[in-house]
């Protein structure tokens, strides 16, 4: 109950709850994207955001709370705008502008962009909103209107007749291609194939050309995720890439396939039409499988007996007798580290291949998850000389997750920066709590990755080429955090620029029920 106490008015918990809950459902119900976020943590990431942001950048919550906005540029860096918004941030003012975005699929959309500071009753400035809007259509409106509807018109003839020209030149190429091609109109009929598909699928051109493709072999081309991808996602008018259908033809088997399909938009003799590329997977599939039965049966097999060495080293370190030289006592020591060394590679080879066939088992208890990172941080430090890891912020002391898991992360994250800042002589870690998510990052002042590799890092093998020649490994350690960090709900990504260093981070849901859904 309201009540009057003192001249003031007293509101009830449920008041301010029912307050709260409208205020959500207002921003949610907004078309426009809302966001905040937060100017008195490094970076000013993202504590909000509303559907409609969620809707016009194509990205899940979880893969926005803990960013920084700049990542709706992707690799556009180089807007004048965003001066603009950099200058607004430092002076604590609003701004508004309008800025080349791209939506997790990669697709271009214009933002216009409203953002307001947020302060506290001494005027600093907590946080920001940003209000954005999407004028696509009104940029691409604007775009047109600068082009004379004459010069359009010649553009278009000009292009037809050199497709015209070029189509036995073009047919030749589509022929020698090493993967089965379909053109189908608009009403999935087939207009043509490759020799390629012919030769595959053990079908002639009579038998194809001029039919329904889902009637093809008498029916085998009816294929449930066939129809998905035909009926469903093409009309998106985006392309469809690595589409992948498996099906089990009565007369060549069980395939394996990777689907690449786009929407051919052109006038005249080839307006809308549907150009599907084929690739059979099967044989590379399978030679993956047993690449992976071998390193799993591999890994097993060595972990026993170097598990035994490694017991045997302890075991010749403690009883050394007092009169042995440094020298042997140098050597003992050092084969004790190759051994942990490759004790840990075993590790992460077993861990790597758990995940690749779906066996990883999370062991989730209750922990103090900073006092966690703390006690990591420590042991690093204790076996390195070189560097001084310098630990700030607090996420929690209580979260529910599998702890080995997670400390192996970390351990993998701070590792990495060592290895790879030699000469900084420095490493930082910062806990934080951003929305109903704990942040962790870690950056060193080293070498950094080119923007082209940051997007395969985190695929297993791989390795930065010129990082692979300095220094050795498998590329699979990064693979095995990603992995680890999404079994748990979270997001793992990295910043970096070459010379400048590289900041890798994670956010990990705090309410278990959000990990659930993702």
């Amino acid at each position: 109950m309201d009540s009057l106490k003192n001249g003031e008015f007293s509101f009830s918990n449920d008041t301010i709850k029912q307050d709260l809950s409208l205020l959500i459902q207002a921003l949610d119900s907004s078309i426009s994207g809302i966001i905040l976020t937060d100017n008195q943590q490094p970076d000013n990431p993202i504590i909000y955001c509303n559907k409609a942001f969620e809707r016009i950048t194509g990205y899940r919550r979880h893969e926005i709370i803990g960013h920084n906005c700049r990542f709706l540029q992707k690799e556009d860096r180089n807007q004048k705008e965003r001066l603009v918004l950099r200058k607004a941030v430092d002076d604590g003012t609003e701004c508004v502008v309008e800025m080349r975005n791209y939506q997790k699929n990669g697709t271009l959309f214009w933002n216009e962009l409203y953002m307001s500071p947020i302060k506290d009753e001494r005027g600093n400035v907590c946080y920001f909103i940003g209000v954005q809007n999407d004028i696509t259509r009104r940029k691409k409106a604007e775009q047109e209107l600068l082009h004379q509807q004459s010069v359009m018109e010649a553009q278009i003839q000009e292009r037809t007749r050199s497709l015209r020209e070029s189509e036995d030149y073009l047919s030749s190429i589509v022929q020698t291609v090493r993967e089965s091609l379909v053109v189908l109109d608009p009403g999935f009929k087939v207009l043509s194939v490759n020799d390629h598909f012919l030769k595959t699928f053990k079908v002639t051109k009579e038998e194809t050309e001029g039919k329904l493709l889902y009637e093809l072999g008498n029916g085998q081309w009816d294929i449930v995720q066939l129809k998905e991808l035909l009926e469903s996602i093409l009309p998106t008018n985006n392309p469809v890439e690595e589409f992948e259908v498996e099906h089990d033809f009565p007369h060549i088997g069980k395939k394996l396939m990777l689907l690449n399909a786009h929407r051919i938009e052109l006038e005249g003799q080839y307006k809308d039409r549907i150009l599907i590329a084929i690739e059979d997977i099967t044989d590379r599939r399978e030679l993956e499988r047993r690449k992976d039965d071998f390193l799993s049966i591999a890994s097993h097999e060595l972990k026993t007996p170097l598990t035994t060495i490694k017991g045997y080293v302890q075991v010749m370190q403690r009883l050394l007798p007092e009169t042995v030289s440094d020298k042997f006592k140098d050597i003992l020591r050092k084969t004790g580290v190759y051994v942990e060394r490759l004790n840990t590679l075993i590790s992460e080879l077993l861990d790597m291949s758990r995940i690749q066939t779906g066996n990883i088992e999370l062991h989730k208890e209750t922990f103090d998850f900073d006092r966690a990172i703390h006690e990591a941080v420590e042991n690093i430090q204790t076996a390195t000389k070189t560097h001084q890891i310098i630990i700030r912020g607090q996420a929690t002391n209580s979260y529910t997750g599998d702890e080995s898991h997670i400390v192996q992360v970390i351990n993998n994250l701070l590792s990495n920066a060592i290895k790879y800042a030699p000469e900084s002589g420095e490493v930082q870690v910062y806990l934080s709590r951003v929305s109903n998510y704990l942040k962790v990052s870690v950056s060193d002042k080293g070498m950094g990755i080119k923007i082209e590799d940051q997007k395969k890092i985190f695929d297993r093998f791989y390795r930065v080429g010129d990082i692979q020649q300095r220094f050795p490994g498998m590329g699979i350690g990064l693979y095995v955090c990603d992995q680890i960090i999404k079994n748990h709900g979270g997001t793992l990504w990295v910043e970096s620029e070459p010379a400048q260093g590289s900041t890798f981070s994670f956010t990990l849901p705090l309410d278990e029920r959000k990990s659930d859904e993702q």
